[in-house]
């Protein structure tokens, strides 16, 4: 288990790819391809080619005596001016796997995977490659996504060797892996396991996301000559349910599986310093691992709107923009996951994921768990974000414990 080498792989893919601002491995860009020329070599390293499918999605085969399959792996693609660890940790992780493995027929099949633009950072949909393979990919709903250079998601595709109407068929090229686990290591992005003084965390599952837009309308008028009593300040509605959201959650919360609630975009119009706001379009996203409870927040969050509405003598209305469901992840590879972390460190601390990962689209196909490393200062997607180094030498040594329990637990089933 060379925790040292995957560490040095990962400072050399940043040497490559990153400025001093940060990673660069924006998916479907030069600086992202020749990461995967990079990695390709490595890949030859071990005798084995890489195949591409069709949705983009990069696959190392190493074959064992049986074709029930592990598969282990990330994505390399990263945000602009990202981090050094974000994805490519997983895959750094995944090929010392199969490192381990070098030389021998180990007893069931390792499939590495690189899942293509897993970020969405350049045409704003996420985990595209994974969605693809997953199947629940609408072709539709990305066909006219453009970058903001004006480079429309198709082209860019093109260019990669990817046809967008031939993305699907990923789909049925997983099907045909007799897939029993799949194993994702990830830095946590977040401060809880760095709060709580351990290096590395058993993820539960990704929560669910209910993510929506609030329109409340009033009536503009002139803040001098209008009595706060006879206004109709849509602004004023839309703050009183932001804060009963954030309540919402917290009422909601529980340890080791706390949710979250944000409101991220605010417009008012006129917006006129001089002008009481007519209109207010807020963003609401709220997340939980427990879908009744995420149901539950979702049904509060419309009474409390509908109440600040009353109460502030406006209207509102609410827009759908994007839901996924809760994604709890398999207990026999939790049980796993939890053994490995505590021989190697000593505690399992559990905690859900907030932010979404490729895992989150294998769920409804196959057994998944995922292990966190500890981030410094609870930073992601910043050239700051980092893991002290024995934290991330004792993470990738359980990770790659996990892969060798989970080859056994398969190889007996």
């Amino acid at each position: 288990m060379n925790a040292e080498r995957v560490i040095a792989d990962l400072r050399e893919l940043a040497s490559r790819t990153s400025t001093p601002e940060g990673a660069q491995r924006l998916a479907w860009g030069p600086l992202w391809r020749d990461a995967r020329d990079w990695f390709k070599g490595r890949i030859a390293e071990l005798g084995l080619p890489i195949e591409t499918d069709s949705a983009g999605n990069n696959w190392v085969t190493m074959a064992g005596a049986s074709p029930k399959t592990v598969i282990v792996g990330s994505h390399l693609d990263s945000v602009p001016n990202g981090g050094w660890l974000d994805g490519c940790l997983g895959v750094m992780a995944a090929l010392e796997a199969l490192r381990m493995h070098a030389g021998t027929r180990p007893p069931v099949t390792l499939k590495l995977v690189d899942w293509a633009d897993e970020e969405g950072a350049r045409f704003g949909r996420s985990l595209l490659g994974s969605a693809a393979a997953a199947g629940s990919l609408k072709v539709e709903e990305v066909r006219e996504l453009t970058d903001r250079q004006g480079t429309r998601l198709v082209d860019a595709l093109a260019e990669n060797g990817v046809a967008l109407d031939r993305m699907l068929d990923a789909h049925r090229e997983l099907k045909a892996i007799d897939a029993r686990a799949y194993l994702e290591l990830h830095i946590e992005q977040g401060p809880v396991l760095e709060s709580m003084r351990k290096p590395t965390g058993v993820v539960l599952g990704t929560f669910g996301v209910e993510r929506n837009m609030l329109r409340f309308t009033g009536q503009a008028a002139h803040s001098g000559s209008t009595p706060i009593p006879m206004r109709r300040d849509a602004f004023l509605a839309a703050a009183q349910t932001a804060l009963e959201c954030r309540a919402i959650a917290t009422r909601h919360s529980k340890p080791g599986a706390g949710v979250v609630c944000t409101v991220g975009v605010v417009n008012v119009e006129p917006k006129i310093v001089t002008a009481v706001p007519g209109v207010c379009e807020i963003s609401l996203d709220q997340r939980a691992l427990d879908a009744g409870v995420l149901a539950a927040m979702l049904g509060e969050a419309h009474d409390a709107s509908e109440r600040a509405a009353r109460e502030n003598n406006v209207t509102v209305e609410w827009r759908g923009l994007w839901r996924i469901n809760p994604r709890p992840f398999d207990p026999a590879l939790l049980r796993l996951c939890e053994e490995a972390v505590r021989e190697e460190t000593g505690d399992a601390p559990r905690l859900p994921s907030g932010p979404l990962h490729d895992a989150a689209e294998m769920v409804p196909h196959m057994p998944v768990v995922m292990m966190f490393a500890s981030s410094s200062n609870g930073l992601s997607h910043c050239k700051e974000e980092d893991t002290p180094g024995p934290h991330l030498e004792k993470t990738i040594r359980a990770y790659l414990r996990l892969v060798e329990k989970t080859v056994a637990h398969v190889a007996k089933q």
